[in-house]
């Protein structure tokens, strides 16, 4: 019977211990802008003004018309997408590209859902322009 006290209650221990730490997890734990960044854009984009790869620099992506940059071959619909960029046309193609400028070009890349993860991410890319 001792045995099985001792069992369960190094099973809750550890329960309380994994809860605690999904926790913190799930709040974002330290997940910086640039972290978030890397994972979700950076094999594709990077922050380096003239730096473009299979896609464009996002240096002052922030108050740019979308297509625009030169030296970079657009997908005839972001080409054709008659906005300039802030941070909620940003946002929303971070989350959803295909819904913003269908037709992008964008394949594989599947989006940010986390309000907060986006955020980040734009908040990344506005103090890496300045």
């Amino acid at each position: 019977m001792k045995r099985q006290l001792v069992i369960a209650l190094g099973g809750l221990t550890f329960l309380l211990a994994l809860s605690a730490s999904g926790r913190l997890a799930a709040q974002g734990g330290d997940t910086s802008g640039q972290q978030l960044f890397n994972n979700a854009c950076r094999t594709c984009h990077t922050i380096k003004e003239g730096d473009n790869r299979i896609g464009p620099h996002l240096h002052n992506i922030i108050g740019r018309k979308a297509g625009s940059l030169p030296n970079y071959r657009y997908s005839e619909a972001m080409q054709s997408a008659d906005f300039v960029w802030d941070e909620d046309k940003l946002g929303r193609f971070i989350e959803n590209p295909d819904a913003l400028v269908p037709g992008n070009g964008m394949t594989p890349y599947t989006g940010v859902r986390s309000v907060e993860d986006k955020a980040k991410i734009i908040a990344f890319l506005k103090q890496s322009s300045q």
